[in-house]
């Protein structure tokens, strides 16, 4: 039996202001573990998911000055 697969996607719209925008994506699709429950596994993927985002984020914000 194949392992139960567990996706997120999260994203952000970030105004720069000028009336443009820089929309930032990030998904993960991963499975459930060997003794992990799905929302053990869902709780994990989303964690990195939005552990990425943020760090994009930061990484955008710093490149716009």
């Amino acid at each position: 039996m194949e392992p139960s697969k567990i996706q997120w996607s999260l994203g952000y719209t970030l105004n720069t202001g000028n009336f443009q925008n820089i929309r930032l994506d990030c998904q993960i699709q991963d499975h459930v573990r060997e003794g992990e429950t799905a929302k053990q596994a869902s709780d994990r993927i989303y964690a990195l998911v939005e552990q990425q985002l943020v760090e994009k984020l930061n990484d955008a914000k710093e490149e716009l000055g």
